[in-house]
């Protein structure tokens, strides 16, 4: 089968090769037990910030080289394991954690999901891992009640638009913030409810907004802008952790949440969710029926074939992708 491998930590430009491999078997892996593994045929394969990570050394998960990235993907089942709903030929969206970006790759049954009728491969591969963070962070750590504010920064991205998705279908009323008037299109098509510009004053326009503060920021983004979300917060407000992509850490100052009542929360939920498998399923399910109401529908932006994939990296390394970015292998 072809497979894009990190043979080097020297970045996407040159850390990537196209190479022929053995097609993978369901056997143990590092996320896997004996007989659990769905082979999957795939079709598209979801690009996120972990795998530009991988490039360099530089995320928590690292293999030993040479090695197939790739978190998700999306196709049709060659085998499933017995006792599992799962049967071949079914479509599913499913969270690998390495090795799809491939022909075939292998994801345990509790993390291989069927793909909703409304949706294609492309939007699949982008389904399980920016969705279930959304879901995870906004209900479960985020504690989101019907009405409240969500402010949501990179909001034209993969995460930012499954969170303005997954908040809408939750009762919540959303703010997304923007670097663009491209992305501020985007946000739109994706049902914010107000889009704000990051180089304007938007904790002042969201406060104005929401009535004195939000209830809920989500951020992916971290940066400078850490201690502006935190001001931008209304009383028992919380801002929700999901990563770092400005590539900076923020410090917070504590006296802040003391004087505003507010909290910082993090929210990881890979590695939180690998050992809950009945967690994985519950999420999936209130993603599927969010689907099925037409709420959730991911946004593709760029569609990008398997040997291209520095390409794809690329854009996200540049902050120039809107919505998901994939992978395609060509199947039909």
């Amino acid at each position: 089968m072809r497979a894009v491998q990190i043979v080097e930590l020297t970045g996407p430009e040159s850390a990537l090769r196209l190479v022929d491999l053995p097609e993978p078997e369901p056997e143990p892996s590092h996320m896997l037990t004996p007989g659990e593994g769905v082979v999957i045929d795939v079709h598209a394969a979801g690009v996120s910030f972990p795998e530009l990570l991988q490039t360099r050394g530089l995320y928590q998960l690292k293999p030993p080289l040479p090695f197939v990235p790739g978190g998700e993907v999306a196709g049709v089942v060659r085998s499933a394991p017995g006792g599992s709903e799962l049967r071949e030929g079914d479509r599913v969206a499913a969270f690998c954690a390495l090795g799809g970006f491939a022909e075939v790759a292998v994801a345990p049954a509790y993390l291989t999901f069927a793909l909703p009728r409304a949706l294609d491969f492309a939007q699949g591969a982008g389904l399980v891992l920016n969705y279930h963070t959304a879901y995870f962070a906004l209900a479960r750590r985020g504690r989101l009640r019907e009405g409240e504010w969500v402010l949501v920064h990179g909001a034209a991205g993969g995460v930012g638009t499954a969170v303005l998705q997954v908040a809408r279908g939750l009762g919540a009323r959303t703010i997304a913030v923007v670097s663009s008037d491209q992305k501020r299109e985007v946000a739109r098509r994706v049902g914010a409810d107000h889009v704000l510009r990051s180089d304007e004053p938007w904790k002042d326009q969201a406060k104005e907004l929401s009535g004195g503060g939000v209830d809920l920021v989500l951020d992916p983004v971290g940066g400078e802008r850490f201690t502006d979300s935190l001001r931008a917060l209304g009383e028992d407000g919380r801002v929700i952790v999901v990563g770092f992509t400005a590539g900076s850490i923020p410090e917070v100052r504590v006296n802040r949440l003391l004087l505003g009542n507010t909290a910082v929360v993090g929210a990881g939920w890979g590695a939180y969710a690998m050992s809950k498998p009945q967690l994985c399923r519950e999420i999936g399910e209130a993603l599927e029926r969010m689907a099925e109401a037409g709420v959730v529908s991911p946004i593709v932006g760029e569609r990008v074939p398997l040997e291209r994939a520095a390409q794809a990296l690329a854009l996200l390394e540049a902050r120039r992708a809107t919505g998901k970015v994939v992978l395609e292998t060509g199947r039909s």
